[in-house]
């Protein structure tokens, strides 16, 4: 088992299941479970096809652990060649259907509660408290009714921003785990994509439910027994103690906290002096607005001439999602270095191309999913399936609210089933790369260092707007000026720029301003 990191700038929200992971309830419920199928299978006739062997814990991880009690109920009787009716809710407790046998359960839950109390995992209310320090929401999740009261005892019940229990999946008619609708609606409530939040879960119904619903990471919590059954299930990865999942610390800021470029411009501008400056710039978003259809955005003319202008007296390269042929046709400048794909592909002034040689082998993979993702989004409106040489980028800004978690989702599977690929996140869009280390940051170093421009008394400049850009800022945060465009879609996110702008005009404003600075030098 390996410790295992929450990044404040890509995860917004932590949804935990409670029993097992946040209060030690699980052996409460495992012993009214076992209390309830040891006396009735005992009390029932054996007919030859029945197996009336005692409860015992592994059928308490395979049956009914993490679901909604009447399909615990049903599900392990199943197993026992037991088939019964599943009732109504207004079935009195012990009558022999799923609601009468599950309501049996929760009478024998609530004495054991009453009679032993609730312990809480003293890790898991220091990972909460520190996730709340970062602004990072937190929500409780549980099959079961009696969640209110168990974190009422518990004395945790403030430490969530939403609880989606048993009750409220009854009133909304969500299904049970491994079904994601719970997860999914937590993450409504908190106004959180799924591909900013993470799910700590002990029960393999979990993991499932949170894989099935795009979430960026599943951290599995194996707290007895081993961890092979929750990383077979699908999370990223498995702790034995929730001391082993830290809330990453850095130098980043709120974007509400990042100085503006232009009110602060002396500092910049004392930080250039006596040092050559090299422009690294992203372009959807940051030269060039953002529009609902990727294929008609453009740069503005005044942003080209000041390019222009730059790349008289500095190094400029421009580095994008795009594919490099589609960004140097829309930037139309040459004499610039150009990166495509988040970096996969490069290209310099003599119009030498570079592609990333292990990029190469996942081209089979991304043809599949291209092939995969088109036919299974075609009946959703609004959805773009773009393809890059390197990335194919699935864009759901026109696509309805209803409709994105399952848009998400969907390239979460395929990208999860085609080894060669890893997913990512931008505005509005979810994306499948090459599955190497490679990203904007290494981009950018690489092109510092190929043009030989890694040197005491060269600045690098990197300007951009999305989560994919933060690699990029993050590689020339010490040695560098980290500006980023700011976009009410991302809120009030981390980020490890010095200065912020606050569109894209604002920027060509300031690169006006570096232009000038540069002409006097």
């Amino acid at each position: 088992m390996a410790t295992t990191s929450i990044d404040p700038c890509r995860h917004r929200a932590v949804l935990f299941d409670m029993d097992g992971v946040l209060t030690d309830t699980a052996k409460v419920h495992a012993a009214a479970w076992a209390r309830l199928f040891d006396l009735y299978l005992a009390d029932r006739p054996p007919p030859a096809r029945e197996d009336h062997r005692s409860f015992t814990d592994a059928d308490y991880l395979r049956h009914v652990d993490g679901k909604p009690r009447v399909n615990g109920v049903l599900d392990f009787l199943c197993s026992r060649g037991i088939d019964l009716p599943r009732g109504a809710p207004d079935d009195e407790a012990g009558i022999e259907t799923g609601h009468g046998l599950g309501k049996l359960k929760d009478r024998y839950f609530r004495e054991a509660l009453a009679t032993g109390g609730v312990e809480v995992f003293d890790d898991a209310v220091t990972l909460i408290e520190s996730l709340r320090r970062h602004h990072i929401h937190t929500a409780v999740i549980s099959a079961s009714r009696n969640c209110a009261l168990v974190l009422e005892q518990a004395g945790i019940a403030d430490l969530f921003d939403i609880r989606v229990d048993g009750v409220l999946a009854e009133e909304l008619g969500l299904p049970g785990k491994p079904d994601p609708a719970v997860f999914l609606e937590a993450a409504r409530q908190l106004d959180t994509p799924p591909s900013a939040g993470v799910v700590v879960e002990d029960a393999q119904s979990g993991v499932h439910a949170a894989r099935a619903g795009g979430f960026a990471l599943v951290v599995g919590v194996a707290r007895t027994g081993p961890p092979g059954r929750l990383l077979d299930a699908g999370a990223d990865a498995v702790v034995s103690t929730l001391t082993d999942v830290a809330v990453a610390e850095s130098a980043e800021r709120r974007l509400s906290e990042v100085p503006d470029g232009l009110e602060h411009w002396d500092e910049i501008a004392d930080r250039l002096r006596g040092h050559r400056p090299v422009l690294l710039l992203d372009f959807d978003g940051t030269l060039a607005p953002i529009r609902n259809d990727p294929a008609k955005v453009t740069m503005p003319v005044r942003t080209r001439e000041v390019l222009q202008r730059l790349a008289r007296h500095c190094p400029v390269a421009i580095i994008s999602g795009r594919d490099l042929h589609d960004v140097r046709r829309r930037v139309r400048l040459d004499g610039l270095w150009y990166a495509g794909s988040h970096g996969f592909e490069l290209a310099g002034p003599g119009d030498e191309s570079i592609a990333q040689d292990a990029a190469e082998s996942a081209l089979p993979d991304l043809d599949e999913a291209e092939r995969l993702l088109t036919i299974e989004l075609d009946p959703i409106a609004g959805v773009l399936v773009d393809r890059k040489r390197f990335a194919l980028a699935v864009h759901y800004r026109n696509v309805r609210p209803d409709d994105v978690d399952h848009v998400i989702w969907t390239v979460r599977r395929i990208g999860d089933w085609l080894p060669a690929l890893r997913i990512a996140h931008g505005r509005r869009v979810v994306e499948l790369l090459p599955n190497i280390d490679w990203n904007k940051g290494r981009a950018l170093r690489w092109l510092l260092d190929k043009t030989g421009l890694a040197a005491t008394d060269v600045t690098p400049v990197f300007a951009g707007d999305d989560y994919t850009d933060e690699d990029a800022l993050h590689e020339i945060h010490d040695d560098g000026i980290g500006i980023v465009v700011r976009s009410a879609e991302h809120g009030d996110r981390l980020t490890w720029a010095h200065y912020s702008v606050e569109d894209p005009r604002s920027l060509s404003a300031l690169l006006t301003r570096i232009a000038s600075a540069v002409d006097a030098s």
